[in-house]
């Protein structure tokens, strides 16, 4: 059974954001991928507590396809330490879950 994911990924520009959302569509592993924001993070980095404005993509996928988003990600993001996390979608209409195995079946067959 194909198990679909939801990845998070949050960056400082929108711009950023969208080339993510581009770029992971683009290559067929995500179906989806919706920028939200901006939104305000709160956060430890380097010993100190940040707070910044951020867009928060919202990545609909599979997790066969993971790894190749991981790195689609990575070649895109400008943070040094980017936040990418996936989480199980325990469920979702049929017709929807149908549509995100076909729009990244081709990166599979590829890959």
């Amino acid at each position: 059974m194909i198990e679909h994911i939801q990845v998070l990924t949050s960056v400082e520009r929108r711009e950023d954001a969208v080339a993510i959302a581009r770029a992971a569509v683009e290559q067929r592993l995500a179906a989806c991928v919706q920028v939200v924001g901006p939104v305000t993070s709160t956060y430890w980095w380097k010993g100190k507590i940040e707070t910044a404005q951020e867009w928060l993509c919202l990545i609909k996928s599979r997790s066969d396809a993971y790894p190749a988003l991981e790195a689609a990600i990575k070649a895109v993001h400008p943070y040094e330490n980017p936040e990418i996390v996936a989480t199980p979608i325990a469920a979702g209409s049929r017709e929807y879950l149908r549509w995100l195995d076909e729009e990244t079946a081709q990166s599979l067959r590829d890959g």
